[in-house]
């Protein structure tokens, strides 16, 4: 049997990364529907994409705290 611990330490990751993915298309069907051209398109994933890279990157950071490479 899985320890809660171990189920969240595997599972957590996964469908944040799923999430990630999935509103990567949404912002690129988005893009597509509103007919955005490529300036567009560039700007909407920077915009809207902030958010996500945030995300990660505090993921990033926080491992190399903690595993002592900071």
């Amino acid at each position: 049997m899985l320890q809660t611990q171990t189920f969240e330490a595997w599972i957590t990751p996964l469908l944040i990364g799923g999430l990630i993915l999935f509103m990567g298309f949404i912002i690129w069907d988005l893009a597509k529907k509103s007919q955005a051209g490529r300036f567009g398109t560039i700007m909407l994933f920077v915009v809207l994409g902030a958010g996500m890279m945030g995300y990660i990157f505090k993921v990033v950071i926080t491992w190399l705290m903690e595993s002592g490479g900071i």
